[in-house]
């Protein structure tokens, strides 16, 4: 498998957060999001939606957005579990999950801020408070979510809520956001991070790191 990631991209961490989970290897080919190569023809091929990431099987497949990916994952890998069998805890885990993914992360990506900048004059300080505005109500819905005796988010090991909070608070812990509320977040943080598999997938442990 050829995984086309961005060391920064917080969709492309949880990818790679999954893979090392599942102990599966993939081949690393960098996309440079800041320099435009995600809107270069070879590549909008393979991801018409112009991001990352962008994971190629073995026959050529190429399967794009994140979440859809770990679902393929979790489907040739079962072990270890990302959602729980149960109907009732894997709704819960897939909710606080998409409240990152879906909640969060539209507002506050790269050609988001982009457009903000150069369409619409926002300044830096307004991208900053557009910023923290959205990650700290999603922290907040998100934090409400949970469980207070489990190791991670909902278990005693990293599920697939857990897969897309870390790299969420790698982004806040980058821009700034305060998060003296959120003590139990950071708690998971430090679990997750103390993982091979999550540390692995840090941007700054990616080849493409600067």
């Amino acid at each position: 498998m050829k995984l086309y990631s961005y060391w920064r991209s917080t969709t492309s961490y949880r990818v790679r957060i999954a893979l090392n989970l599942k102990g599966l290897s993939y081949d690393y080919s960098p996309v440079d999001l800041v320099a435009g190569e995600q809107s270069e023809p070879g590549y909008t091929a393979l991801n018409p939606g112009k991001g990352v990431p962008t994971l190629v099987l073995e026959d050529g497949t190429a399967l794009t957005q994140s979440l859809a990916i770990i679902d393929y994952l979790e489907a040739i890998a079962p072990e270890p579990r990302l959602l729980p069998s149960h109907p009732l805890p894997r709704a819960r885990v897939q909710a606080a999950a998409h409240a990152i993914a879906m909640d969060i992360h539209p507002v506050n990506n790269l050609r988001v801020m982009t457009y903000l900048k150069s369409q619409m004059g926002m300044d830096s300080a307004g991208q900053t408070d557009w910023f923290h505005h959205w990650m700290t109500e999603g922290f907040v819905a998100y934090q409400a979510l949970l469980p207070q005796n489990t190791r991670y988010s909902f278990a005693d090991t990293p599920t697939l809520a857990d897969i897309c909070l870390v790299p969420q608070l790698y982004n806040a812990h980058r821009w700034g956001v305060d998060m003296t509320r959120f003590t139990r977040l950071l708690e998971i943080e430090k679990h997750a991070l103390s993982l091979a598999a999550f540390d692995q997938a840090r941007p700054e442990n990616q080849p493409d790191a600067s």
